[in-house]
């Protein structure tokens, strides 16, 4: 049964995909979170409707299914609605529908609309706000990895990691490196699921 089949459920977006996971057909209560028409919508990739750090571990769980490791997977994301702030965390379930030839297999995705996961906006803002080094220090930070070790990674004195943590914590509007980390991760700025934490290139300038 495709998306378009089923009867819209109150509350529940759902699309299903292709094999190259490109939206093939939606609910209602999809094109209306996403603020998109069947023509704007279709024919997209799932992964232009997800943040970029959460893209990579996503894609993998998607080759799970594909692959028949998996029928079904249920993974927190951070979808992307209309605008660039418009983002909102909440958990996709995917399913394997599986045809009688080899390659037919269909994919249905399921996710809440933001009206039923209350609180669950998170902030993000995909603007260029790390410089290459800032990057590399706050994956070192989100790491564990102390000054005295990450300067000498980085081929930068105590003081220069130091001054790098002081721009960071003022720019992300945090107290101290724990907040930092936990910031980051809101914003989208790390990767979810994968080690060790890698910074998402759409925020290095």
């Amino acid at each position: 049964m495709t998306a378009r089949q089923q009867p819209d459920q109150q509350g529940l977006c759902m699309a299903s995909l292709d094999r190259a996971l490109t939206i093939q057909q939606a609910n209602q209560e999809f094109f209306r979170q996403f603020n998109g028409s069947s023509e704007e919508i279709c024919g997209r990739s799932i992964r232009d409707v997800v943040h970029p750090s959460v893209q990579q571990p996503l894609m993998r769980q998607f080759s799970h299914l594909l692959e028949g490791r998996h029928e079904r997977f249920v993974a927190p994301v951070i979808a992307v609605g209309p605008g660039e702030e418009a983002a909102f965390s909440v958990p996709l379930t995917a399913v394997a529908v599986r045809g009688g030839l080899p390659d037919t297999t269909a994919i249905l995705v399921m996710m809440p609309t933001t009206r039923n996961t209350e609180g669950a906006r998170v902030v993000t803002n995909r603007k260029k706000i790390l410089s290459e080094m800032d990057a590399r220090i706050l994956e070192g930070i989100a790491a564990g990895v102390s000054t005295i070790p990450l300067a000498s990674r980085l081929y930068l004195s105590r003081q220069g990691v130091e001054y790098h943590v002081t721009c960071l914590l003022r720019k992300l509007k945090v107290p101290n490196r724990a907040a930092l980390v936990s910031r980051a991760y809101s914003m989208g700025v790390l990767t979810v699921g994968t080690w060790p934490p890698k910074v998402v290139e759409d925020f290095v300038k």
